[in-house]
């Protein structure tokens, strides 16, 4: 995808389960693994807990004419592909949304976010 070394940022493409759909922006991913908080004591730092994190994908998506909004929040078990410029394919498999979808018709776009699995979201 990127033919130019310093193209790193800007255009990208987003499929669920093979479904292109517009991008308006505010696309980010995170792969997920662990979270972790610092345990601080009155008299020092005592260390750190670990907690497993859903990796996941997000994404403000245009409000097309054929799109159905109630897909989206019917989303269980997708597969979701992004096209990076920076020549990254990032895929999350087996993907749920979370939080209810809500259109601002303003502009005609959404938010969106899939949560998986552990190691459900991997870059290539």
């Amino acid at each position: 995808m990127a033919n130019n070394s310093n193209f790193i940022a800007g255009t990208a493409y987003i499929t669920v389960d093979g479904v292109n759909y517009q991008l308006e922006g505010e696309l980010k991913y995170d792969v997920g693994r662990v979270t972790r908080e610092s345990l601080q004591g009155q008299d020092t730092g005592h260390g750190f807990s670990e907690k497993p994190k859903a990796p996941s994908i997000s994404a403000s998506i245009r409000d097309s004419g054929g799109l159905s909004l109630a897909q989206f929040n019917a989303m269980r078990s997708v597969t979701v592909v992004l096209e990076l410029a920076n020549g990254k394919t990032i895929i999350g498999r087996n993907m749920w949304t979370v939080d209810a979808q809500e259109v601002d018709t303003t502009e005609a776009k959404f938010a969106v976010k899939w949560e998986g699995l552990q190691d459900a979201v991997t870059e290539n």
